[in-house]
C-alpha cells in the first residue's frame, strides 16, 4: 500500500479510525461507539489487531486521544504551550500493541497568564494543526472548540499559546439528566428568547453560576418561565457564564472573530451568544479536522525520520 498510513482518533466514547494516503485523503474509515474507559488491556490490543486484519500491510500507525490516558493503552506526558506543529510532531510517543508500534499523539497542557492557572488538552491538539495546515484557522487569533468540555485556544503565529476549558455541555446534560433541575425541563434546548436571556443572565455575573441555576427552577415555579423554555434558559446561563470566564481571561473585542469549531447545532449556539454580547464569530468546517491533523503530523514525523 505505498505510503499509507493509519490514524485513530480513540476517545472517551468514540472510536475512529481512518486509512490515509501520504496526500492524506482518506482511503476507508471505520467508526463505532467504544468508550475506552470500558475496555481493558486485552480488549485494547484485540480492538488494534482487528485494525490490522481490516488494512493489512500498512506500516505507520498513529492515535490521539484518551489512547494517551491515564484510562488509555499507555499514559503519554503533556507537551507544554506554547508549540507549533514541529514540536507536537517531534514529542510523538512510541508504544507497541499488538505487535506494532504505534505512535501516540501527546496531549498539550498550559498555564494561563491571567490566572497562573493550569489547564490541559488531549485530541483537540490533532484537530487545531490540522486544521491550521489546511488554512482553515486565522495563524493569530481565538478559537473555540464547542462540545462536552469547550476549549477557548489562542494561537499566536500559528502556535498553541495556551488555553481554558469550560465543562459547561457537562453540567448541562447532568443537570438536565437527572436532579431538581430535570424536573423543570420540557424541550429540548434552542436558540431563541429565553435562551438570549439566559446568556444575558449568566454574562453579568452578577450573583454566582450555583444560585443563578437554581434561580431556573424558582422561574418555573413562579410561572415566569414556561417548562418548555427551560433547557433555552439553562444553556444560554452556562454558555453566558462560559464566555464571561473567556472574556476575563482573554478580552474579547467587537473587532475581532473568534472561529468556531465543532457540531453544527452547538456552534449555531455559541455563535448566537456571542452575537448577543455584540461579538463576531465564524463557524468552520471541521469534519476532516483530525485527518487533516494526522496528515500533517505524519508529513512532520516523515521529514525527520
Amino acid at each position: 500500500m505505498g505510503q499509507d498510513f493509519i490514524a485513530i482518533n480513540w476517545g472517551s466514547s468514540n472510536f475512529r479510525t481512518y486509512l490515509l494516503n501520504e496526500a492524506g485523503v482518506v482511503q476507508d474509515a471505520w467508526i463505532e461507539a467504544s468508550a475506552i474507559a470500558a475496555l481493558d488491556r486485552p480488549a485494547m490490543e484485540a480492538r488494534v489487531e482487528q485494525v490490522g486484519q481490516r488494512w493489512p500491510n500498512v506500516g505507520s500507525l498513529y492515535a490521539c486521544g484518551m489512547i494517551g490516558s491515564n484510562i488509555g493503552w499507555e499514559e503519554v506526558a503533556y507537551v507544554d504551550c506554547p508549540i507549533g506543529l514541529d514540536g507536537l510532531a517531534s514529542r510523538l510517543h512510541s508504544t507497541r500493541i499488538a505487535g506494532r508500534i504505534m505512535r501516540i499523539v501527546p496531549g498539550l497542557a498550559c498555564r494561563r497568564a491571567a490566572d497562573g492557572a493550569p489547564d490541559i488538552m488531549r485530541g483537540e491538539e490533532t484537530e487545531l494543526f490540522g486544521l491550521l495546515c489546511a488554512g482553515r484557522l486565522p495563524r493569530d487569533g481565538m478559537v473555540a472548540l464547542p462540545g462536552t468540555h469547550s476549549k477557548w485556544v489562542r494561537i499566536v503565529d500559528g502556535r498553541v499559546e495556551e488555553f481554558m476549558t469550560a465543562m459547561s455541555g457537562e453540567i448541562f446534560d447532568r443537570l438536565t439528566a437527572a436532579g431538581l433541575l430535570a424536573s423543570i425541563v420540557g424541550a429540548p434546548a434552542t436558540p431563541g428568547p429565553a435562551f438570549h436571556a439566559g446568556v444575558q443572565a449568566g454574562a453579568r455575573g452578577a450573583l454566582g453560576l450555583g444560585t443563578l441555576l437554581f434561580g431556573a427552577r424558582a422561574r418555573v415555579i413562579r410561572k415566569e418561565l414556561a417548562r418548555d423554555d427551560a433547557a433555552s434558559y439553562l444553556r444560554g446561563l452556562l454558555i453566558g457564564a462560559e464566555i464571561a470566564d473567556v472574556q476575563a481571561t482573554y478580552p474579547l473585542t467587537a473587532d475581532q472573530t473568534i472561529t468556531l469549531i465543532g457540531a453544527g447545532p452547538v456552534c449555531a449556539m455559541y455563535a448566537e451568544a456571542l452575537a448577543r454580547l455584540n461579538l463576531n464569530s465564524a463557524t468552520v468546517d471541521a469534519a476532516d479536522a483530525t485527518t487533516k491533523g494526522f496528515s500533517a503530523l505524519h508529513a512532520a514525523a516523515m521529514s525527520v525520520a
